[in-house]
């Protein structure tokens, strides 16, 4: 069992209990743009729905804030309206403009990741055995369900339906941005697995292995049905969530400078962050926002030691996904590479 005394070590864990890690305006400024008085984080550049991701996110963001009430009112929402489901995990989409709120049940593994992730660090530093024993339900509720043994590869499924061999012609497809490698050690800790430590190397592995087209990018969907190619029935294309590869790599310890550059190159237009056609190379969005620049300059950062821009230390949120990436880049920065500030 994974006790609350158990010392964890990934991002934000090691002070944050001590010191936030997101200083007190940069929080207020997100939750007052994003954060509902129900305890739902608000995607409003998506119809205003709130996500299994986006609990998680503003949970993580909540405990990296050391803001504690701020956090339970988020996990609140989080466990009476998504979770939901038999199995443990949480449905993925929560939408106010129908009723009942929730019309797929479907889970995204992501999300149940950064939910029990960030319940992990909140209950070992704020000493809340609850929450640690709904995190380690949780990991063992995603390693039965979503993290699977196929082609010799540890694989996580991005939800537990849909997506296997057995569902698809094409299948396995997987989401190569929903491999968060910081949490897979604390999912280990909560439901110990040797699959864990799998699921890390071969997500590593296959992002080496995903060099689709001109760009030499990962896409958004990809089978691995035979060789990796972009999965049929989605757009080959590197689009918002693979935006987020980068930083979940240097956030999780993947210092693979090749890979780092090779996808910071990729995704790049001019300096700028941008959606990808796979096929021709082209941009389809170039992405100007803060929050999503914050990927290519913290790996610029990690790199070759490059110093964030003013604009980056800069936190105005005007949308919830790049105002979280933005977030989650600065908490980073502030607390391993301190120099680039």
């Amino acid at each position: 069992m994974f006790a609350a005394t158990v010392a964890l070590t990934p991002v934000g864990s090691s002070t944050a209990a001590q010191q936030a890690m997101i200083n007190a305006g940069a929080w207020s400024a997100y939750k007052a743009k994003f954060l509902d008085a129900s305890g739902r984080i608000v995607d409003n550049g998506n119809g205003n729905i709130s996500h299994s991701e986006g609990q998680g996110y503003g949970m993580l963001l909540a405990y990296l804030s050391a803001s504690p009430a701020d956090f339970e009112q988020i996990w609140y929402f989080t466990r009476t309206e998504l979770l939901l489901r038999d199995d443990g995990l949480a449905v993925w989409k929560w939408d106010p403009n129908v009723k009942p709120h929730v019309t797929d049940t479907n889970n995204a593994s992501d999300g149940d990741m950064l939910i029990a992730y960030a319940l992990a660090l909140a209950g070992t530093a704020w000493k809340r055995d609850d929450y640690i024993l709904a995190a380690s339900r949780m990991a063992q509720s995603l390693l039965s369900e979503t993290v699977v043994r196929t082609g010799g590869r540890t694989l996580l499924m991005p939800g537990s339906e849909g997506f296997t061999a057995a569902d698809r012609d094409d299948g396995p497809v997987v989401n190569p941005s929903y491999w968060i490698f910081e949490a897979i050690p604390v999912m280990a800790a909560l439901a110990p697995s040797d699959d864990w430590k799998k699921l890390s190397e071969d997500g590593v592995s296959l992002l080496s292995t995903m060099q689709f087209g001109p760009r030499k990018l990962p896409a958004e969907w990809v089978s691995l049905h035979g060789q990796p190619r972009p999965a049929q029935g989605f757009d080959a294309e590197f689009a918002y969530n693979a935006l987020r590869i980068p930083l979940y790599l240097v956030r999780g310890g993947v210092a693979d400078k090749a890979l780092l550059t090779r996808l910071q190159q990729g995704m790049s237009q001019n300096g700028l962050p941008a959606t990808i056609d796979l096929t021709t190379g082209r941009p389809k969005a170039v992405l100007s926002d803060p929050g999503y620049r914050i990927v290519n300059d913290v790996v610029a950062c990690v790199v070759d030691g490059t110093k964030l821009p003013a604009s980056a230390l800069q936190f105005a949120p005007a949308l919830y996904y790049p105002s979280t990436l933005q977030l989650l880049g600065l908490a980073y920065i502030g607390e391993k590479h301190p120099e680039c500030l």
